[in-house]
């Protein structure tokens, strides 16, 4: 399996392991059922794909929040 990190990839390969992995195989335009909410998945990961912060730190913000807003019963 080939990294993933910053370090080893392009802009373009970003981009394209994001899509990759967030394919549901119903396409993202004005998508709202999606698990991450609804919108353009790609949104959440720009960051990832410019270079600045890796999958793991964005996921971990995301579930921070996530958590956050979730009432536990």
């Amino acid at each position: 399996m080939r990294s993933i990190l910053i370090k080893d990839t392009t802009r373009e390969e970003r981009e394209q392991i994001i899509r990759e992995s967030l394919d549901c195989g119903g396409g993202c335009e004005n998508c709202s059922s999606c698990w991450l909410g609804g919108g353009n998945p790609l949104d959440i990961y720009q960051d990832y794909i410019d270079g600045k912060r890796e999958i793991s730190e964005i996921n971990q913000t995301y579930m921070e929040q996530y958590r956050q807003n979730r009432k536990i019963t």
